[in-house]
């Protein structure tokens, strides 16, 4: 059985996606960080089916918890596409734990992946903020300056190739170079 790490092992703080939480002390990997809990929704009831919130954790095709509760903190575990944690779901109870799939240092932010469907229909459109996919990003971005930057200085030096060979004129097959407007000889 899994350690169960101590209620003081995390706090809620910011992050660069919102609120997040965020480990207070060393959590080895294997340990159960917290329980995400709500109420248990039925989706045969039709009233339950249509609540719509972000806290929403199915966990089969009929049962569903709302973690919108205040003392859930759970929910404040952010997503991420190379987590820290994992969601270890129990159908049958009906209950779900977050565990810790590596060692989770002080400060660190506690993150899990939410899954492909979740990810497509609300992370997908505003773009996923978990820092591997922001270093990513940032990465991409560095590169398409450094490739306009190159595409700036080819230009460049072509328009002045074309105007040193605009400045010289032949006359009867002899370069003769400009000043003032008018013809060397």
């Amino acid at each position: 059985m899994p350690a169960i790490a101590s209620s003081k092992s995390y706090r809620v703080g910011r992050s660069k996606t919102g609120l997040g939480l965020f480990a207070t002390m060393p959590i080895k990997k294997g340990t159960r960080i917290i329980r995400y809990f709500g109420p248990i929704l039925d989706a045969r009831i039709p009233a339950h089916d249509e609540i719509e919130n972000k806290y929403l954790f199915e966990l089969n095709n009929r049962w569903t918890i709302d973690g919108s509760v205040r003392k859930n903190l759970a929910r404040y575990i952010n997503h991420s596409c190379r987590p820290n944690a994992e969601s270890d779901v129990r159908p049958r109870e009906r209950k779900v734990f977050i565990r810790a799939i590596r060692n989770i240092e002080p400060g660190d932010e506690i993150n899990y992946d939410y899954g492909t469907d979740y990810f497509k229909a609300y992370l997908k459109p505003i773009g996923c903020k978990c820092p591997s996919c922001e270093a990513k990003r940032k990465k991409l971005r560095a590169e398409a300056r450094a490739e306009r930057t190159k595409v700036k200085a080819r230009t460049e030096a072509k328009a002045k190739k074309a105007g040193a060979k605009a400045g010289k004129k032949k006359l009867n097959g002899h370069a003769v170079g400009k000043k003032n407007g008018r013809a060397r000889a």
